[in-house]
């Protein structure tokens, strides 16, 4: 049975008319929304030739869009990886047995996870340095705010995963011999991984839409230069605004697309072992002679 078998119910003759009719009704509503809003812009002269213009110069992407893409992409990629690293650590660390690691870990995400992003990139940037008695620069304030707030979100998405894991997978492994480090790395997260990967890939996408709060430390984001920078020099802020954002979604498309791909090819890699490492079963028999 196919999973869409098993999570949706095939409509009947009525509910798929009534679904045609409210999948034009909707369709309809949109397009009248849509138009709507272009009529406004229109009216405020928001959609006039020349403030289009600016984005067929080749400077207006070499000295903004491009830069402020690079900066995101950069940012949001290195909090990527120390997110994903920050998330894998502290749920292992609050599925210990050990109080004295489970619960310091659990009052550190659970803290992260309340303070409001902006407010800890505002904080590291400003008042870190009289904690360290050093500066800290933009990028590493924007970095390490979207390494606390997402890691500790990440923590509990693969603590959720590693639960969901059967128990009886990890019991086995520990009857063979395997110690508990070893059936964390090679069981139980590779499998909370993959069960969580929806979840991981919408949060990955959440954070590379947070590298836009780096405007309040003034860190030279894809939105911060592509419209504020951008909009200053040509007073075109809904044209900026809306190539800016076409771009956040062509990213972000790509990002899930990205998952998307390397879910099947995960699913394929399982589907393909047993075959491989299935048995013969037309082995031949010899009869004795005599």
């Amino acid at each position: 049975m196919s999973t869409s078998s098993v999570l949706y119910d095939h409509p009947g003759p009525r509910a798929k008319v009534r679904n045609t009719v409210l999948s034009v009704v909707f369709g309809v509503a949109l397009l009248g929304l849509v138009y709507w809003i272009y009529t406004k812009f229109d009216q405020a002269n928001q959609l006039e030739a020349w403030l289009w213009k600016p984005f067929t110069e080749p400077k207006t992407w070499t000295q903004f869009i491009v830069p402020g893409l690079w900066a995101t992409l950069k940012a949001a990629g290195l909090g990527m990886l120390l997110s994903l690293a920050f998330g894998i650590i502290f749920a292992v660390a609050r599925l210990s047995d050990h109080l004295w690691i489970s619960i310091p870990a659990g009052a550190i995400v659970e803290f992260f996870r309340a303070v409001p992003l902006l407010l800890m990139i505002f904080f590291i940037f400003y008042g870190l340095p009289y904690v360290i008695n050093g500066p800290v620069t933009a990028f590493w304030a924007v970095v390490i705010g979207l390494t606390l707030y997402n890691g500790s979100v990440l923590a509990e998405a693969f603590r959720a995963g590693i639960r969901s894991v059967p128990g009886g997978q990890a019991e086995a492994a520990y009857a063979i011999g395997m110690r508990k480090t070893q059936v964390m790395q090679l069981i139980l997260i590779p499998q909370a991984a993959r069960a969580m990967l929806p979840i991981i890939v919408s949060q990955l996408v959440v954070l590379l839409k947070d590298t836009a709060l780096g405007y309040i430390v003034a860190y030279p984001e894809l939105l911060q230069r592509g419209v504020n920078d951008l909009a200053a020099n040509y007073g075109n802020i809904i044209p900026a605004a809306i190539v800016i954002a076409v771009i956040y979604i062509i990213i972000n498309s790509l990002l899930t697309a990205f998952a998307g791909w390397l879910e099947r090819r995960t699913a394929t890699r399982r589907a393909r072992k047993p075959r491989n490492n299935q048995a013969p079963t037309n082995a031949t028999t010899v009869e004795p002679q005599g």
